[in-house]
């Protein structure tokens, strides 16, 4: 048998349609998905999120949905803030953070989860860069007979770009602590997310000290983002795997475009 695993940045929801259609339609046991919304407090479909000048439209309760489309899977909402999105010009508290959804035939017997960067805010959103987490999960196959560690994280963002500081290193010795209250260490693992990092970042070689290597890279992908992204410097995803990870086949899926970020695609037997 193989394993379909799925990671993207979901843009909370921006692109809704196409992206309930390719959730549904990919099929995968594991879907890790970054920036979900689930908003309780309101009926309404859409919210707008404000910060200054920008305004983005937020599928307000797209966690939810997603789970209703997958019926199937067992569903993980892990929030890293609670802040404030608009319907006209009434404020509505709004959770923001990952999601993982996980094919019901695949047994949960380990899970994990905590913050890489910052502290979870009820009270807001919080200053940039703002809080970041990882979700972990390790899975048992019973018709493979094998356990497997999938971790996610969205790394945090800084106005500065996506180079190096401190904050970022810390940011990755939290997640291989994350990576280490769960994984063995002697059996298959998968990490994966919007790190926004650039391939260079030293990032990868601490997670290189654990076995990981990236795929995106390693495959000679160049781009991560779509054509809802204009800005320069087209890496921000990226999954790695150990080396007794069997890669089928791994696919940066350029169409259809149900983000600003490509959805990473990986089948291993």
């Amino acid at each position: 048998m193989s394993l379909r695993i799925v990671s993207l940045n979901a843009w909370g929801g921006r692109v809704y349609a196409p992206l309930m259609r390719y959730l549904v339609d990919v099929d995968a046991d594991v879907i890790c998905l970054q920036e979900v919304v689930r908003t309780p407090a309101t009926t309404s479909a859409w919210l707008v999120y404000r910060d200054h000048d920008v305004e983005l439209p937020q599928r307000a309760n797209l966690f939810d949905e997603i789970r209703a489309a997958l019926p199937s899977h067992d569903a993980f909402f892990c929030p890293t803030a609670r802040g404030t999105l608009f319907d006209g010009n009434e404020e509505i508290p709004s959770e923001f953070g990952l999601a993982t959804f996980v094919r019901r035939s695949l047994a949960v017997i380990g899970q994990a989860s905590d913050f890489v960067h910052g502290e979870f805010s009820p009270d807001g959103w919080g200053p940039h860069p703002r809080a970041r987490n990882a979700h972990c999960v390790r899975l048992f196959s019973y018709e493979d007979g094998f356990p497997v560690t999938i971790v996610q994280m969205h790394g945090l963002r800084d106005l500065s770009g996506k180079g190096d500081t401190p904050a970022r290193e810390r940011q990755t010795e939290a997640l291989i602590e994350v990576i280490l209250n769960l994984w063995r260490g002697d059996e298959r693992l998968v990490v994966c997310g919007d790190f926004n990092v650039r391939p260079e970042s030293g990032m990868f070689g601490a997670l290189a000290d654990l076995g990981l290597a990236d795929l995106v890279t390693a495959r000679g992908h160049t781009d991560t983002r779509t054509s809802y992204y204009e800005k320069p410097g087209r890496f921000a995803d990226y999954m790695l795997v150990t080396p007794d990870v069997e890669v089928v086949g791994f696919d940066v899926v350029a169409q259809p475009e149900v983000s600003d970020h490509r959805a990473l695609l990986l089948e291993m037997r």
